[in-house]
């Protein structure tokens, strides 16, 4: 499961963490959670802890002065100090919830994983915990930093540890026909399969303001990756009370299924 930074932060407030979701989605994560018959691994996304600094400092671009080895460090800094909030709030719920740092086990190249070590996370997956990874600098080999994105995370992850399903946690109900924000005309797209791609992505537009990953758009890149390896891949509005909870248990929810 991926939890948007959307969500979790409050995206205008600079390091300023949404207490409100993170302690209501921690419970419901809690109360979703079984080892016993499901594994779970989690990732949540920057949000304002990361993406507004990123943007400001250009080092998802590669590192260009010696300057930007200090952004790409406070950055990494942030991030793992966003992760232990995070992963305070699922172990305050009694979550066995251990914190994964995706830039130590991650090599990138032109943005993209070309290797990351799983020992761990398949370690920790073994004993019933829950690995919490997260979006972040990370060095690239051919230019120097670049982003490791939550939803880069999750599709590497996903295809790896061969997940039955992967869910994704955002702050609208799924992809719509426009963006519902701006149009409250637009229409919930609720099933995604293959002769739907290409209208699909004509809808999905890419992000204006702070956040460097892609938006909704560079989510749904890396979910059809996963969705064309025959995992059902399924957005949900993680912002409503109660649907975390119901899709970690296999409830029907409201949101998009794709199915490719």
């Amino acid at each position: 499961m991926k939890l948007g930074g959307s969500v979790l932060t409050e995206k205008e407030k600079p390091f300023t963490p949404n207490l409100r979701n993170l302690n209501r989605l921690a419970r419901e994560i809690a109360g979703g959670f079984d080892p016993q018959h499901r594994r779970l691994v989690l990732v949540h996304g920057a949000g304002s802890f990361g993406h507004p600094i990123t943007k400001r400092t250009g080092i998802h671009k590669g590192l260009l002065s010696p300057e930007d080895l200090v952004s790409f460090a406070t950055v990494q800094r942030w991030q793992n100090q966003w992760n232990v909030i995070v992963v305070e709030a699922l172990q305050n719920q009694q979550v066995p919830a251990i914190p994964i740092q995706p830039s130590s086990h991650a090599v990138m190249e032109k943005g993209r994983i070309v290797s990351f070590s799983l020992d761990v996370i398949e370690g920790v997956l073994e004993l019933g915990m829950l690995p919490v990874l997260y979006g972040v600098p990370a060095y690239d080999k051919a230019l120097g930093s670049t982003i490791l994105s939550g939803d880069q995370i999750v599709s590497y992850l996903g295809e790896k540890l061969k997940a039955d399903k992967v869910i994704l946690g955002t702050n609208v109900d799924g992809l719509f026909t426009s963006d519902p924000k701006e149009e409250p005309d637009a229409e919930l797209i609720e099933t995604v399969t293959r002769k739907d791609l290409v209208e699909v992505r004509r809808h999905l537009v890419e992000p204006s303001g702070a956040d460097v990953t892609g938006g909704m758009s560079g989510k749904f890149r890396e979910i059809v990756r996963l969705a064309e390896r025959g995992i059902t891949c399924l957005i949900i509005n993680a912002g409503t009370a109660g649907t975390v909870e119901a899709a970690l248990t296999g409830e029907k929810v409201k949101g998009t299924l794709i199915r490719l």
